[in-house]
């Protein structure tokens, strides 16, 4: 074979995997669409059975007996069909009154596993919980283990007592940020000594990076490590750099192994304005910063980011499952306290309206 028909064959080649790549995500993206569409009738079924199985209940007196007594009919009926046993008709009829027809949340039950919803029904409490925990595994795609462990770790009761703290050049520039970030992040996947550095922290991230991208949210998207900025004759390196598709914005991550000191925010802005006028592409929105520290003092932290121009957010790591039952009573003292306010504000409402009608 001559030389010159080398560098056409590989030409070739290499024109043949672009174009047959696009088959194959043609047939990755039909299955995907299967697939829910399967799921979608699977937990549609299960909510009718559960319907079904409570007027009967309610109307019938139908007892634990008649619908053991069902699930052996179905076995009979239908050899092979796996998911109706009398354990899972009873906790059919438990979805159903979780999620009745008039529920806020039916559009979203179809988007996830009914393994994942058995999760969420058995570990949850209460309506607000439920639907945190039912939007989240929508919105961010997790697998059953990932629910999982977010409910172990108490997210819902860290978003409520923990919201992120924002500078006010965030709050005014993305309003909706802070619903993309967490004021305390889990690394419990890590398993880093302690002490570790910030060497350490940071090739262990990388090395989970697939982990750490489900814990930061599924629209970051993984763009460097070290990223290098350089500015006049000076090179320097940003920790960690990602890409938020809702955002659509540059997201600076800088460690500190540390305590938030005030003086981090100094560099972290340095390297939001280097990309501001050096990488960011010109219909994105201005570059995020968001400094992972090990501990922060919610008070310093607020008058850090009270006064600094630049968007960012401090944030902490965590290396272990935050205790749950502490969480949940802390969740309960604090509504307790707001609860009054609450009442309060909603009597002030009612009399300015009588007041208006007189």
């Amino acid at each position: 074979m001559s030389k010159s028909t080398k560098p056409a064959r590989r030409t070739a080649e290499m024109t043949s995997e672009a174009a047959f790549g696009e088959v194959v995500q043609l047939i990755r993206a039909a299955r995907q669409r299967v697939a829910r569409t399967v799921n979608a009738e699977v937990i549609d079924l299960y909510w009718r059975i559960g319907e079904y199985l409570h007027r009967r209940i309610e109307a019938d007196g139908w007892a634990k007996g008649t619908v053991e007594h069902l699930a052996a009919y179905i076995a009979r009926r239908e050899p092979g069909r796996r998911g109706f046993s009398a354990q899972n008709l009873w906790r059919m009829r438990q979805f159903f009154q979780a999620y009745p027809p008039e529920s806020k949340l039916s559009t979203l039950l179809r988007e996830i596993p009914w393994s994942s919803h058995l999760h969420i029904l058995g570990r949850t409490k209460g309506e607000e919980e439920r639907g945190f925990y039912l939007r989240m595994t929508a919105q961010q795609g997790w697998q059953v283990r990932e629910v999982a462990r977010q409910i172990d770790s108490g997210l819902f009761e860290r978003a409520v007592l923990q919201p992120p703290k924002v500078s006010t050049a965030l709050r005014e520039m993305q309003p909706q940020a802070a619903q993309h970030f967490k004021d305390a992040y889990l690394l419990d996947f890590l398993a880093l000594p302690e002490p570790h550095s910030e060497a350490e922290l940071h090739r262990s991230l990388l090395m989970n990076l697939g982990r750490f991208l489900t814990e930061l949210g599924r629209d970051f998207c993984y763009i460097g490590s070290e990223y290098p900025v350089q500015v006049g004759g000076q090179d320097f390196a940003l920790d960690l750099l990602f890409f938020h598709r809702g955002l659509n914005c540059l997201v600076a991550i800088e460690l500190k192994v540390t305590a938030f000191e005030p003086e981090h925010l100094g560099k972290l802005n340095f390297y939001l304005e280097a990309l501001d006028r050096h990488v960011k592409k010109p219909h994105e929105n201005p570059a995020i910063g968001l400094l992972l520290c090990a501990s922060k003092d919610s008070e310093v932290v607020e008058y850090a980011l009270s006064r600094t121009l630049s968007p960012a957010l401090v944030a902490q790591y965590q290396m272990q499952l935050p205790d749950r039952q502490m969480l949940a009573a802390k969740l309960h003292e604090f509504y307790a306290l707001s609860a009054p306010e609450t009442a309060r504000r909603a009597a002030s409402g009612t009399r300015k309206k009588k007041t208006g009608a007189g």
